[in-house]
């Protein structure tokens, strides 16, 4: 069975309505970066940043997976599938997906603000549930979301790159390819690798690679790639 490689962003989950940040109307235009994104700004303003993340939170119990979601888990009854994704929603994961890693972290996690990767301290949220000023993690220290920010280091990157190191075939769908660490997952491929990209968007890969082009979203791009994958079959 060969390893099919999902490198996923924001473009993935676009159709089922969360809000992508760099897109026109996009989150970035209502918020600064720097004021949410980034420890700086949760350490300038916890509260701004709690209630933020809380509005997120709310905001995806009112989304489904789309139908690119469902293509991405159809597909591992015929590949040893693993999607890497940018995205802190689940969506992947109520598609039906069963190995996903998490780059930037899982908004329906909290962590403590001490210690944000120690595993002793992350714990799920449930329905509903808000971390407010005060609520305390298993430390002591104070709750706050299980997100990476800028500044931050990226703990799941090497776990992806073992994976995308033995990749067969490598799909990117939805990113930018503009925020790293993960952009240069892309490098990692082996060279043999077959590399699909599917996006409505033009999208600067910064590659010398031979990469096939699918210029639609995610639902339909998906759709076509799984036609292709078969006929490969």
């Amino acid at each position: 069975m060969k390893n099919l490689v999902f490198l996923t962003g924001a473009g993935m989950s676009a159709e089922s309505g969360i809000s992508t940040f760099r897109d026109s109307g996009g989150l970035w235009e209502q918020f600064k970066v720097e004021d949410v994104a980034s420890i700086e700004g949760y350490w300038r303003n916890r509260k701004l940043v709690l209630d933020f993340y809380n509005q997120r939170r709310n905001e995806l119990q009112g989304v489904k997976p789309n139908a690119g979601h469902y293509g991405v888990a159809e597909l591992e009854k015929k590949f040893n599938v693993t999607v890497v994704t940018q995205n802190v929603d689940n969506l992947h994961e109520r598609a039906g997906s069963t190995r996903v890693v998490h780059l930037h972290g899982e908004l329906t996690k909290a962590c403590s603000e001490r210690n944000p990767n120690d595993p002793r301290y992350i714990r799920e949220l449930k329905t509903g549930e808000e971390i407010q000023l005060g609520d305390k993690a298993g430390d002591g220290s104070q709750l706050r979301p299980f997100i990476v920010w800028f500044g931050e280091s990226v703990p799941e990157i090497e776990t992806a790159i073992n994976y995308v190191e033995k990749a067969d075939i490598l799909v990117i769908i939805g990113t930018s390819l503009n925020v790293y660490p993960a952009a240069g997952l892309l490098h990692y491929a082996p060279r043999e690798a077959e590399i699909y990209l599917i996006d409505p968007k033009p999208v600067e890969t910064h590659s010398f690679r031979s990469i096939h082009v699918i210029r639609k979203g995610a639902s339909e791009g998906v759709k076509e790639l799984t036609t292709i994958l078969e006929g490969e079959g």
